[in-house]
């Protein structure tokens, strides 16, 4: 190889890259499809949808799971887009003590632990059907909370 770089060299001329460039720039570009229409219309009025993220904890995985059934058939029933519930991972609460009240006798312990569980639901819905759908009765020992972030 005679000593020629190949790297500055192109098949277009610098100024036939430049009409290149220019001439993608002046495609048009499809419109956006979304899953999901931005505004519904619910009752004959529109009502813009909202992103609804619910966080369930418990430390009860039946109750949990329960409450996810029916919070994801309640939402699936008006029809909403649903995503989840996603399993996030369990947290694993440790607390090692002494099993003897003095500090005499054979040295045992005892170890507990809490373990805590955590479901994401997220939906894409008015706002005011959350607080339809939310009024399932919750079993106890399952913490529900609900954030709305607008798109």
């Amino acid at each position: 190889h005679g000593g020629s770089s190949h790297l500055g060299s192109s098949h277009f001329g610098s100024s036939g890259y430049r009409e290149l460039l220019s001439s993608l720039q002046r495609l048009p570009h499809p419109p956006p499809t979304s899953v999901m229409d931005p505004k519904k219309v619910v009752d004959g009025d529109e009502q813009k949808l909202h992103r609804i993220r619910i966080t369930l904890t418990s430390r009860d995985v039946k109750s949990l799971e329960k409450v996810c059934e029916d919070l994801i058939s309640g939402a699936k029933d008006q029809k909403l887009q649903v995503q989840g519930p996603v399993r996030l991972p369990t947290r694993v609460l440790n607390l090692t003590t002494r099993k003897a009240p003095c500090g005499e006798g054979t040295i045992t312990w005892d170890r507990f632990e809490m373990r805590i569980h955590k479901r994401l639901i997220d939906l894409h819905s008015p706002s005011d059907v959350v607080k339809q759908i939310t009024s399932i009765n919750i079993e106890p020992g399952v913490e529900v909370e609900v954030t709305i972030a607008d798109t």
